[in-house]
């Protein structure tokens, strides 16, 4: 783990920069589709198969978590057939994104980088950019 200062103007620029944002994109995809099927089940992701939960999922109960994945599926698996597919988790993925960017604002703030997350992407992109 590793710190930086980021804010949320530079969140949304790596956002907004749709290349490289879906490239880290699917490539999570990828990671997280262990059967290769093109789709994510909620049971895999609920049971935490191919780590798409972050350490604060390590805090929430069982109860939590599932009411999480509730609300997930509800939003983005757009044709209901119970499973989130590339592009569904392109939404997903950029929603989250723009919130964090939202809740950081523009003062930039320390944070605690882990390896493959969401916040080392944009600190990467950043660096990359200049």
């Amino acid at each position: 783990m590793s710190v930086a200062f980021v804010d949320g103007l530079a969140v949304e620029a790596f956002v907004n920069d749709t290349k490289p944002f879906n490239h880290w994109v699917d490539k999570k995809f990828e990671s997280l589709d262990l059967d290769n099927t093109g789709e994510l089940s909620r049971e895999a992701l609920e049971n935490r198969q191919g780590k798409f939960g972050s350490q604060e999922f390590e805090l929430q109960s069982r109860n939590e978590i599932h009411n999480l994945y509730n609300a997930i599926f509800e939003r983005f698996d757009v044709d209901k057939n119970g499973t989130i597919d590339r592009e569904e988790f392109r939404e997903l993925m950029k929603e989250i994104m723009l919130a964090k960017a939202r809740c950081i604002g523009k003062s930039p703030v320390l944070v605690i980088l882990q390896r493959d997350s969401l916040l080392m992407r944009v600190v990467q992109h950043l660096s990359e950019s200049r």
